[in-house]
């Protein structure tokens, strides 16, 4: 697996230009497949990019992956130079959906297959769109919030967001739930803070939220930043027994907070098969097949009921 910073991002692209070409007849052409990715910080990202990796292999093709480091720019320049360099599919991670599509046109104007992994992008030439319905899974999570809160907290409860306002995605999720939980009697809200999908800006973020309000019990984190950052806050401001945390994608310390009975329930996606459908998807169209437009990859809540399975996976 090669990963890429926006650094060293041209040197290694004039090395893979190189890559699977044939020499005299004597070789076939290795096919590339590029994934734009948004960073390296989140384990979600990083299991993403395994998967790819295991399907580029089963495949016999070669996987490049290009860090963004959360600029929306250097995907697009990524994209511009994965274009030059002829290869033979691109994978999108968007950090703004809007914002890539002009890059996403050029490829597919080029030849190029595109296809989309979780953020969703706007209609547009890209070949498939993988990943979990996003608003449907921010709405799932509001309506085990709403029970939960009925069941085990006498139906009154302020929560507070820690998202990520620069991720469409996020936002997404955000909305989905709080659409579900709004206007419901004895539910009121603290607000949204900014952690920016990235985990230092996520704790300082949400501590900020809870000092700034005291009698909140509950937060809704939008990612593994955002939650993690959320979880980080809960314990440095000792507040393990006053406030719940909901939110998105399994690690080691949301199990322990499960453990620990503070964090409630995490959506968790499968972001190895997203990765891995995502390559499925670019060699099937190379070999001049077709996809479904839309991929869906399945969620879990994960509570104390059911989190031993991903004790294995998250050590």
């Amino acid at each position: 697996m090669t990963i890429l910073t926006r650094r060293t991002f041209t040197t290694a692209l004039a090395t893979t230009v190189f890559a699977g070409i044939s020499f005299g007849g004597a070789f076939a052409a290795e096919k590339t497949f590029a994934l734009v990715q948004i960073n390296q910080q989140a384990l979600f990202f990083n299991q993403m990019n395994e998967g790819a990796q295991k399907a580029a292999d089963a495949a016999g093709a070669k996987l490049v992956i290009f860090n963004a480091n959360n600029d929306p720019a250097a995907q697009n320049s990524a994209i511009e130079t994965y274009i030059q360099q002829k290869v033979d599919g691109l994978a999108v991670v968007a950090i703004d959906v809007n914002g890539i599509m002009p890059a996403v046109q050029q490829a597919a104007a080029a030849g190029i297959p595109v296809v989309a992994i979780d953020a969703i992008l706007p209609e547009g030439p890209q070949k498939a769109q993988i990943g979990v319905d996003n608003a449907k899974a921010g709405a799932d999570m509001g309506k085990f919030f709403l029970d939960y809160v009925k069941s085990n907290m006498g139906g009154k409860v302020k929560y507070g967001v820690v998202g990520a306002l620069n991720s469409f995605i996020q936002n997404v999720r955000q909305e989905g739930f709080e659409k579900t939980v709004k206007s419901v009697e004895g539910v009121t809200t603290a607000g949204v803070v900014d952690g920016q999908n990235i985990q230092d800006n996520a704790l300082a973020a949400a501590e900020n939220l809870i000092t700034g309000n005291p009698d909140m019990n509950a937060v809704y984190a939008t990612g593994e930043p955002a939650l993690m950052g959320a979880i980080a806050a809960v314990e440095s401001q000792g507040k393990q027994s006053d406030v719940k945390i909901f939110g998105w994608d399994l690690t080691a310390q949301a199990i322990a907070g499960i453990d620990a009975g503070y964090v409630t329930a995490v959506i968790q996606q499968d972001p190895s098969a997203m990765g891995a459908a995502a390559v499925d998807a670019l060699k099937k169209i190379s070999d001049g097949g077709s996809v479904e437009k839309t991929i869906s990859v399945p969620i879990t809540i994960v509570t104390k009921e059911n989190v031993e399975p991903y004790r294995a996976v998250f050590k």
